[in-house]
């Protein structure tokens, strides 16, 4: 099992809120306990032994915007699939505006057009305008301003109509 794949084993485990998750191979005994203050990891190996605490505040996990509506109809789900997702190209932190004096690129209701910058995304001291691929009307902004994001995260919600 290769070192990566163990690493997101550990955050999978951590995201779930298990208690404890072993995981046994021909070669390979993992053990993965958390508890609330600390996540512990043991790895053993045939005749090797590891343990690898993990502090679960330093894992850096996608922002997910999730909607508390409790009952999902179908008439819902048929107004998603209509708009149009403008996602993360890059991983970084997201702003949407370009300094703190300016004005906002878009805001929910704003007409966009193809080539229009929507927001940057900041990676290694480098900003990177986001611009949007198709034209249409904002409907809803996923992320807050100055927050991590991931490659491939939806940043928008665009109605194309």
């Amino acid at each position: 099992m290769e070192l990566k794949e163990i690493q997101n084993l550990i955050k999978f485990v951590a995201k779930s809120g298990a208690s404890e998750v072993k995981l046994e191979m021909k070669d390979v005994k993992i053990t993965i306990k958390t508890g609330s203050a600390k996540t512990e990891t043991t790895i053993i190996q045939q005749p090797t032994v590891a343990q690898i605490p993990l502090n679960t505040q330093n894992i850096v996990t996608p922002i997910q915007v999730q909607e508390e509506s409790p009952v999902t109809t179908a008439e819902t789900k048929e107004e998603d699939t209509k708009h149009i997702t403008i996602k993360s190209p890059i991983i970084g932190t997201f702003y949407r505006k370009s300094s703190p004096d300016k004005p906002e690129f878009v805001k929910v209701g704003d007409e966009i057009s193809a080539g229009d910058t929507v927001c940057v995304i900041e990676a290694m001291k480098l900003f990177n305008e986001v611009e949007s691929e198709i034209s249409g009307k904002i409907i809803k902004i996923l992320v807050d301003d100055s927050s991590p994001v991931e490659f491939d995260q939806p940043l928008f919600l665009v109605d194309p109509s």
